[in-house]
Parts: C-alpha cells; structure tokens; sequence
C-alpha cells in the first residue's frame, strides 16, 4: 500500500495531484479528505490549502523503473539542492497562487509564468484587460506585488523578493523611464542645473537611479514626501 499527502486550492486539485504520483485512478485510490481547506480574508489573505491523503495498494509491483521515472519528473528550480516542497519552492507555490487569486478576483484571466533565480521569484501574467491590475501609473500593481512579497517570506526561511509583472507593464514602463532619464541626463548636460522628474515609485526610482549611474557627467538622488518622491538629476561637479 503506497500513500501521499497532497495539498491544492480544492479537494480536486489535491487529489488529482496525488493520483498521478501515485499512478492509480481516482477509483482505485482510497482518499481521505483531511481538511478542506479555506478561503481567506481581504485578498485571500489567510486561505488554506485543501489537503488529502490518499493511497493505493499496487500489489508490490513497483519497480526501479518506475521509482527513476518519478524520481526524474521532480521540478527543479535553478540549482541541485532545490526542488519542489522545499522552503524556497513552497514560496514560489504560495506567491503564485496568491496573485492568481487576487487577478481572478477581479475578473482578471490569462496565463501565469513563474520562476526563481536565486533569490528573486519572478512572475508573469499575460492576458487581456489587466489595467484594473494596473492602476493609476501602476499603484495597484505595487500594493499586489507588496501583499505577495508578504505571502512569499511567510513560507520561506530565507529572504526572498517578488519581481511581478501583469501584461508587460514593468517592462514597458521601465523603458519609458529610462527614455526619460536619458532626457533628464541630456538637459542637465546641456544647461548646466538640475532637474526634477516626475513622481515615482520607489522601485521605478531604483531604476532611474541604476540606470544613470552608468551616464556620465550626472549624479542623482531623490526629494520629496511619498507619494510625490521625485528623481532630481544634478551635474557632476566632480
């Protein structure tokens, strides 16, 4: 008799998820249901997952083969030591669940990509009508990527950081603002004063900020209360 834990966002998810490693039927599995998980306050904050054990008596007839073949089909993420259900996977898991959560509740449907490098999850969503998870110059999309990075460090021993992008709006904005910063750099040269950009987040002043340190004759930093913190680029007087 061979028996797996499995969780997933419903009971059918778990257990679908169970039978195929356990390479049965759901009719010759015996599942039990040991919580049926729920749903969470404000943004799915809270939710639990559904977890099932379920098991299968193969007769004894399992072989190396089949042991290799699981063995193979295990998901690894960038390096030997990690792979699924480690503390760093179970926060790629939670970070993605919790986004695709927050994006189906607001009536938001595409496709999700996920990965990590070190130790940076990145995630991806991809679809039509993402603007209301965008936001007025992308505030909404910051106060879900602040609410996931939360969700992600929460099950992770280590630190992590949550880079989330909806319908290529980072990396579209992100050239946007080096276009600018490129224009903010060539007045300064010209005119010999500073100048002040416009209102940022503090992530898109992080790039303004790594991109021009590579220009030279400017230096930057920034002024101002948030929400209307600004980038003033200045000549460098060295």
């Amino acid at each position: 008799m061979k028996t797996v834990t499995k969780t997933g966002k419903t009971v059918d998810e778990a257990v679908e998820a169970a039978i195929a490693e356990l390479g049965c039927t759901k009719e010759q599995a015996q599942i039990e249901v040991v919580s049926e998980g729920s749903e969470g306050g404000f943004l799915g904050v809270g939710r639990k997952d559904a977890e099932v054990k379920v098991s299968f008596d193969d007769g004894g007839e399992a072989s190396e083969e089949a042991a290799a073949d699981d063995s193979e089909d295990e998901e690894y993420y960038g390096d030997d030591e990690n792979f699924e259900g480690d503390a760093v996977s179970e926060a790629e898991d939670a970070a993605a669940n919790f986004v695709a959560e927050v994006l189906s509740g607001i009536g938001i449907h595409g496709n999700m990509d996920s990965y990590r490098e070190d130790d940076t999850i990145y995630i991806s969503v991809t679809g039509s009508d993402c603007g209301a998870a965008i936001g007025r110059h992308g505030e909404t999309l910051e106060a879900i990527t602040y609410m996931t990075n939360l969700i992600a460090n929460k099950h992770s021993e280590g630190r992590v950081h949550v880079h989330l992008d909806v319908g290529g709006y980072r990396k579209h904005r992100e050239q946007i603002l080096k276009n600018l910063a490129d224009k903010a750099a060539s007045r300064v040269k010209r005119s010999g004063r500073k100048v002040v950009m416009e209102p940022m987040t503090p992530s898109e002043r992080r790039i303004v900020h790594s991109y021009l340190q590579g220009v030279n004759g400017v230096t930057t930093h920034s002024e101002g209360e948030e929400p209307s913190r600004c980038v003033v680029v200045t000549p460098d007087e060295a």
